[in-house]
């Protein structure tokens, strides 16, 4: 097939013109600088083309290639008339592909549907690592579920991987933004490069990832059906992935504009960083769903050696352009638009290894609990079936003690205010063994970090961490606290330790709630609240539900 490959001397455009000649392909590199073009074309038996996609089209549509690859981008920054340039191929019956990674821009890639359909060509935009290669991981991972609790990807390059400059602007334009998250049946809001998490991708390569706005995190939850769908992204240097996450913080407090001049000097400072980290990287797609009775988490992970990262943005156009006949005319996102036999078969070549694991998920209070966990009411039950991402809604009644050393007590672990009937939710999410509780109380939060210990429920609140004697009595599940210690490691005197009274129960069929929590040394109450909860959310796909903005 003639290939013409626009911006195909960059980062990953040049890695697919590499892949298209190595398969035979007649490959075009077209871009605004022509002697990039040509030195590349030198190389590997190309041809090279002046080209600016904003410009005169007419040398690309004289040369009548069968596939146009806009490998530029950054797409978040195509202007008022984004699909113009896709537009205009699909006119002239040539089939166009993208590496796109900008969420609005792959989902907005259908309003070209019709045209594509009537011209009988395919357009998919984001046939990159995502969504393209991710969702072939997820559609494979999913096989034979019954329902897909969480859907959780993550990339996580090595430092030498070369950093072109619309990879740049694309992450620092959103860093700091507010971003649309599908978490636990609703869409929450949260923050570019935040929240980060840590990834084992093989033995020896653990990395940090961080919360980043990608296409999957708009389509999947649709395509797919699931509760959660997170992503994140993480660089292989401390310096630098902590540095993006203060630069992130900065901005959403601050809401100051980015443009050229710190795209450079950021990328400036990246290839001073250079000779550090190394070039080994990877991928990995968690999907954790039910079979029959059992939750399972099934993952695929990618690990890439001897700097060949870089390729995998790549593969994907490499294994549509192998099978063009089994692409569906029409333009839309190249969500499950591959298998992931195509995705792997597309690498086989390269320093590049897959592998696949399947594990059985135990919720951590059924771990702690034991048989007797399956003596509480189903709500109870319900209410601890954590295995990705659960919420639940409800009300609730405060009450706060008026000692001066309470009311410390209480703003030292962010309890809520007194209140006679307020909203509340609680999302609990699985990390690894630990269950996060972010509470919140109309407004007010707070989070907690669940761990199953050798003796029970270990609960921190901040440096504070309490052994809980969890434990069934009268179909009702009670939390009383046994130790303390500060740090993980300073024991706190039991004289010292909070009264807790806290049980979980069901009344005619709803799950209830009631925690008081007081002060030793005569101090008294600090807290009580109790109230109602319900679980919330399905899949997007299995229910009729609106966006927020």
């Amino acid at each position: 097939m003639k290939v013409v490959v626009l911006g195909g001397y960059g980062v990953f455009g040049e890695r697919v013109v590499h892949l298209l000649c190595r398969d035979g392909h007649d490959v075009v590199i077209a871009g605004r600088n022509l002697n990039s073009a040509q030195a590349l074309a030198g190389q590997v038996g190309a041809t090279a083309l002046q080209l600016d996609r904003t410009g005169d089209l007419g040398p690309l549509f004289d040369l009548a290639p069968d596939v146009v690859v806009d490998a530029a981008g950054p797409f978040h920054a195509y202007g008022d008339d984004p699909y113009g340039f896709a537009r205009a191929v699909l006119e002239r019956g040539m089939h166009y592909l993208d590496l796109c990674d900008d969420a609005d821009f792959c989902k907005g890639i259908s309003a070209l549907d019709d045209l594509a359909r009537d011209k009988g060509c395919f357009a998919l935009s984001g046939l990159s690592s995502v969504p393209a290669v991710s969702s072939a991981a997820v559609a494979a991972l999913a096989d034979g579920l019954e329902e897909i609790d969480t859907i959780e990807s993550a990339i996580l390059p090595g430092n030498r991987a070369p950093r072109g400059k619309s990879v740049i602007a694309s992450i620092l334009s959103q860093a700091g933004q507010p971003m649309q998250i599908w978490r636990g049946g609703q869409w929450d809001q949260m923050r570019s490069w935040s929240d980060p998490v840590r990834y084992q991708l093989a033995p020896g390569l653990r990395r940090q990832g961080w919360v980043i706005n990608v296409p999957d995190l708009q389509l999947f939850p649709e395509a797919f059906g699931a509760r959660t769908v997170m992503f994140r992204a993480g660089l292989e240097l401390g310096v630098m992935n902590y540095g993006l996450g203060a630069f992130s913080w900065a901005r959403g407090k601050l809401g100051f504009p980015v443009g050229e001049p710190l795209f450079s000097l950021t990328r400036a400072a990246a290839q001073m960083l250079w000779p550090f980290g190394s070039d080994r990287g990877g991928m990995v797609v968690h999907v954790t769903g039910r079979e029959g009775v059992r939750w399972i988490r099934r993952s695929w992970y990618l690990v890439a050696e001897q700097g060949e990262g870089p390729f995998i943005p790549a593969v994907a156009t490499r294994a549509a352009l192998r099978a063009p006949d089994r692409i569906t005319p029409g333009a839309r996102a190249a969500v499950a638009s591959l298998d992931l036999a195509q995705i792997e078969d597309a690498i086989s070549d390269l320093a590049v290894e897959t592998l696949r694991k399947e594990q059985d998920i135990i919720p951590a209070f059924q771990q702690v609990l034991g048989d007797s966990f399956h003596d509480l009411p189903e709500p109870v039950q319900a209410s601890h079936q954590t295995v990705g991402t659960l919420r639940m809604v409800g009300t609730s009644q405060i009450s706060r003690g008026t000692h001066p050393l309470s009311r410390l007590t209480g703003w030292l672990f962010r309890f809520p205010k007194a209140n006679d009937d307020i909203p509340v939710e609680v999302i609990k999410t699985r990390q690894g063994k630990t269950e996060v509780w972010e509470r919140n109380f109309d407004g007010h939060r707070f989070r907690s970090y669940l761990t199953p210990g050798e003796n029970g429920m270990i609960e921190r609140f901040g440096p504070i961490s309490f052994l809980l004697g969890l434990h069934v009595k009268d179909r009702a599940l009670h939390f009383p606290v046994l130790s303390a210690r500060a740090f993980n490691l300073i024991p706190i005197p039991k004289w010292l330790l909070p009264i807790s009274v806290a049980t979980e129960s069901a009344e005619n069929g709803q799950f209830r709630f009631d925690v008081k929590l007081s002060a030793p040394i005569g101090i008294g109450l600090v807290v009580h609240y109790r109230g109602q909860l319900r679980s919330v959310g399905q899949g997007l796909a299995d229910q009729d539900v609106a966006r927020s903005a």
